[in-house]
């Protein structure tokens, strides 16, 4: 959860997750849930350079590269595009960050996690990635479009520490908080 110390939070420190941490530019609400939702599934691209324009002035720098969060083929062939790519090209501009776009990719295709209770989610995403790049000792930011239970980037971080990174950070345009 957020800190404003920027410590870790109890909850990472009772069951530690794969990533270190999390910068989140949005807290997921209206109107950012309405302007998340245009852009995911409504087409609304230009809102994507919106979302990347709103993370990079958040995040810092301190990582090697970029990986967007890979979205599966048939989710990719239904949409047209993967908001969380389009999101990382904006940031990878700004801050100068290389974009490793294609090192990650989704192997299971899932149901979507928006649909699916909390606790089911971990479970959803088991081993639905893979690493196709060698990545030792790099710090990665994984960009994503919205970070609910953590759930995905958790799986993915796991991956990337397997295939060599150091450090794993989530760099999302808008977070959920609990109530």
């Amino acid at each position: 959860m957020p800190l404003a110390s920027g410590r870790i939070c109890g909850a990472c420190l009772d069951a530690p997750p794969q990533f270190e941490r999390v910068e989140a530019a949005l807290i997921y609400r209206f109107p950012v849930d309405a302007l998340v939702r245009a852009f995911k599934y409504g087409g609304r691209l230009a809102m994507g350079r919106v979302l990347g324009e709103l993370l990079a002035s958040r995040v810092g720098g301190n990582v090697d590269a970029i990986v967007p969060m890979p979205l599966a083929a048939t989710r990719l062939a239904e949409r047209g595009y993967n908001q969380a790519l389009e999101i990382a090209r904006v940031v990878a501009a700004l801050t100068g960050v290389p974009l490793l776009a294609d090192a990650c990719h989704k192997v299971a295709d899932t149901p979507p996690q928006a649909s699916l209770p909390w606790k089911e989610r971990a479970r959803n995403v088991r081993r639905a990635f893979v690493c196709d790049r060698e990545l030792d000792g790099c710090r990665i930011a994984v960009v994503d479009d919205v970070l609910t239970t953590g759930a995905t980037l958790n799986e993915l971080a796991r991956v990337l520490h397997k295939a060599g990174a150091a450090e794993v950070r989530g760099w999302i345009a808008a977070r959920t908080l609990p109530r």
